[in-house]
């Protein structure tokens, strides 16, 4: 048991003792079908608030050798699925909240040889006698630990994309973090599962992923993952009857993002926030500011401030999700900023007829 190395189950046991919880168990169902096959590589991506690190603290402990959770689960939907025992703290994961590691690293070209350092040193106390005493090698270290004794790991990744928010224009940084996760991850035979989660899609180099074995499921694909994203209407609904609060002033204010294979989906922080309180208003400025918006919308590319004020009148615009970059300082058109903005929440988008529009009153 350590940091990164078969973590506890702390962080999904302080959701489940808090005073709302909405069970998100069914997830678990989809990540044990991806277990080592080829689609065992996913990267889900959606904005702030919408629960993604409440996704990896219970993915965290329903698989680590780590923890004991068979009462956390108990009752709860995965309960039910026949793949449930099989995999109930069974696995060896590796957790890496990306955003800490940033931090500590000191700056970005460090973040690396930083994340191999922490994860070598845990792998150590396991497995130290197959790892050479030089090792630095992250992804060296664990292929001689798989050679050796057939343990292979589920790696679970945290605000995976920050290096691309918060260091825009280290280029170079960005380059060498990704190509450590490509020699981390592709054709290795120790990843039985990697699920990866943060705002932003993997960054593309012209049309071509910068990493190609990720399934990606964002906020312009959701597929089956789509009742996962946020609160569906019909969790709301319920919420709001055990709570005494008005489901229609609520639906006013946080509905508006609405997927094919999941219907209406609210913003999970703001519907919690406003049940707690009592009280409906905007509690997305205490994460984002609306001043962080201008930088794009000054850019006005083909006309981009003329589409806001259209989608401000309640009209919709037609988007070209796919010339996004995936990053926030490569911009071309005004749709690489309208599907930026749809990443980051402020926008919803039609995946049927391609359209963005603003989502709701909160925002």
């Amino acid at each position: 048991m350590g940091v990164y190395l078969n973590p506890k189950n702390r962080g999904f046991k302080t959701a489940l003792n808090s005073k709302i919880y909405v069970d998100k168990t069914g997830l678990i169902e989809l990540t044990n079908a991806a277990l080592n096959t080829q689609q065992r590589f996913l990267c889900i991506s959606r904005p702030r608030r919408f629960g993604k690190t409440m996704a990896a603290n219970m993915l965290i402990a329903y698989y680590s050798r780590g923890a004991d959770s068979e009462e956390l689960f108990k009752g709860l939907e995965i309960e039910s699925s026949p793949s449930y025992r099989k995999h109930l703290n069974r696995h060896n994961v590796i957790f890496m909240n990306i955003q800490r590691f940033l931090s500590r690293a000191g700056r970005a070209g460090r973040i690396t040889d930083y994340i191999s350092a922490e994860i070598i040193a845990e792998l150590r106390e396991e497995y130290g006698d197959v790892i050479a005493i030089d090792e630095t090698n992250l992804p060296r270290a664990l292929e001689r630990i798989y050679s050796k004794t057939d343990s292979d790991f589920i790696f679970i990744l945290d605000e995976w994309d920050c290096i691309f928010r918060e260091k825009q224009d280290e280029s170079d940084a960005q380059e060498r973090y990704l190509d450590f996760l490509r020699d981390l991850f592709k054709d290795q035979d120790y990843v039985s599962l990697v699920y990866m989660t943060g705002i932003l899609p993997i960054k593309k180099y012209g049309t071509h992923s910068a990493i190609n074995i990720f399934r990606e499921i964002s906020m312009i694909n959701t597929e089956e993952f789509a009742r996962f994203v946020g609160f569906t209407e019909p969790e709301v609904r319920e919420l709001c009857k055990s709570c005494g609060v008005d489901f229609d002033e609520v639906q006013r204010w946080y509905d508006g993002y609405y997927f094919k294979n999941a219907g209406h989906i609210y913003n999970p922080k703001s519907v919690v926030d406003a049940v707690i309180t009592g009280e409906c208003k905007s509690y997305w400025t205490t994460t984002e500011t609306y001043e962080a918006l201008r930088i794009y919308i000054d850019m006005d590319f083909d006309g981009l401030k003329q589409a806001v004020i259209a989608m401000l009148g309640g009209e919709r615009c037609e988007t070209d999700a796919l010339t996004f970059n995936n990053d926030m300082n490569n911009f071309g058109s005004r749709d690489d900023i309208l599907t930026l903005l749809v990443h980051l929440g402020y926008l919803a988008y039609d995946e049927e007829t391609t359209e963005v529009f603003i989502p709701n009153e909160e925002v």
